[in-house]
This record gives C-alpha cells, structure tokens and sequence, in this order.
C-alpha cells in the first residue's frame, strides 16, 4: 500500500524549519592565519547537515585549513563582520564537537606509527586517542560497536593486523572505521587517497558511495577529480584561500572552469558518475 502525506496546514514556515537540524557550518566573512600566511580570506560558507559535497582546488589553496577550521584545529581571526556556527553553534566544547564529526585526515594517518591493532585503532575512537591506554575505560558497548563497523566496512580482516603492517589503503579504511564509531553527523575526509595505489583508490571510494547512501554527510577535500564520487551533488572551488565557485556538480565541473581553478590546459571526461582530467 503506497502512504502519501499533505503538509500540516498548522505548521508554518518558521516552525517547521525549528524542526530541521542545524547547517554542518555557517561561515560569513571569515579569515584564518597560520604562521605569516592568511590561508583564508574572506570565505563565506553554508554546508547542510547530511550534504555530500567536494571541496577542490589545487595545493595550498586553504582546503585543508578550512576543514581544520571546522573542526576547531585553526580558529578565524576575530573581525566584527566574522562569524562561525558548527552545527548551529558558535561555542563548543572541542571534544564534544569531535564526537560529533568523523575525520580522517593525513595528519591522523601520519600519527599512527606505533603497533596498534585494527581494532584497537578503531576503538579509540570513541577517546579521540591513537589506540587504547590503560586509562582509558573500555565497555562491552564500545567493542560491540567496533565490531559491527569492521564489519559494516567489510574490515574484519584487518582487526588482529597492526596498522604498521598495514597497506597505506588498508589503514585508511581502519581511520574511517575510527571516525564513524561515534555515529558522527559528517563525515570529513581530507586528502582520502593520497599514497594509495589504484586497488586502493577504487576500494575507498566504494566505501564512501557505501556511507554517503546510508545517510551521513559527506565532505570531501581533495584535488583529485576522480575522488569525487557518483554520490556528491556539490562542489566547492577554492583558489589562493578564497572560494571561487560553488554549485552544483554538473554545473562546476566543467573544462574550462576546470582550467582556471588549476591554471592548466585540461580535458574532462565523465564515465559511469565519476569525472576524470588530462
């Protein structure tokens, strides 16, 4: 029997947006320095929760700041014109915001270099931590739960594997293992498939189609083209700190407005969902 439903004539506009859940991010006007260099300027920014989008740009352009921006790594400048909200928010306990986002990043990647086991990596991150410590007060609950993401991600192989023994591709699968734990709201993958080879490149990507249909958000940073999966509808282009394009995806990747962004004659093909460059 097909349910249809009519709108709640009672419900106005006002209230019935009281009852969707806050933006990802709501940026205006923000600038952020790290060392001598303002990495950002300017960078006005609305992301939804549940969206699935890419941030592209070349090298050094401020993708990565950005993320780290959002997850309170790097702070803006204070301007009277300047705000910031994380999921409707302007003040947060940084540990509880981290709950509530998953990161995999190079940073976290570089950082695993002791031997921890695949299901020790992915336990810990229910205490934003690099394995388990003595500390630490593991339940039955977390393991469980480590348990069944392992297997949602198809890893179980890899429980009893020190990350040091690992693939570069099979660690980055333990990190997202890691960073869904918690049940975050977003996923924030920076740079996902750097140093991977191209078996490791197609088996991420399908585990990040994998996710972005089971509802989490997804925000991708990458200058990989060929990162952006079927399932991401937005781009967002930044260059020199600054975004310099934001739209839909068919809308963005284009050759021409490909050259600009990267400064380079291209061609652009489209396959099957996925957009590839030469």
């Amino acid at each position: 029997m097909v349910r249809t439903f009519r709108k709640n004539p009672f419900i106005g506009a006002r209230a019935a947006a009281k009852l969707l859940p806050p933006p990802l991010l709501e940026l205006r006007r923000i600038w952020v320095q790290r060392g001598e260099n303002m990495a950002l300027r300017d960078v006005s920014l609305s992301i939804g929760a549940g969206e699935h989008v890419a941030i592209l740009g070349p090298n050094g352009c401020g993708k990565s700041t950005l993320i780290k921006t959002i997850t309170c790594e790097c702070y803006p400048l204070v301007r009277p014109e300047s705000s910031m909200r994380i999921l409707g928010e302007s003040l947060w306990n940084v540990a509880e915001l981290r709950n509530l986002l998953g990161i995999v990043s190079n940073d976290l990647m570089s950082r695993c270099t002791r031997s921890v086991t695949g299901f020790d990596l992915v336990l810990s991150g229910f205490f934003s931590s690099i394995g388990i410590w003595p500390h630490h007060h593991v339940t039955d609950a977390m393991r469980e739960k480590t348990d069944r993401v392992l297997a949602v991600l198809d890893i179980q192989h890899l429980a009893a594997k020190p990350v040091d023994e690992m693939s570069s591709g099979e660690a980055r699968r333990i990190l997202i293992g890691r960073a869904l734990v918690h049940d975050p709201k977003t996923l924030l993958l920076d740079e996902p498939s750097t140093s991977l080879d191209l078996f490791a490149q197609h088996e991420l990507r399908e585990t990040v189609r994998k996710l972005a249909r089971s509802g989490i958000g997804i925000v991708l940073v990458t200058h990989h083209l060929s990162d952006i999966v079927p399932e991401i509808e937005r781009v967002i282009m930044m260059r020199a700190g600054h975004i310099v394009g934001d739209g839909l995806k068919g809308q963005m990747l284009t050759a021409s407005g490909l050259r600009d962004l990267f400064g380079v004659e291209v061609e652009l093909a489209q396959r099957d969902g996925y957009y590839n460059l030469w």
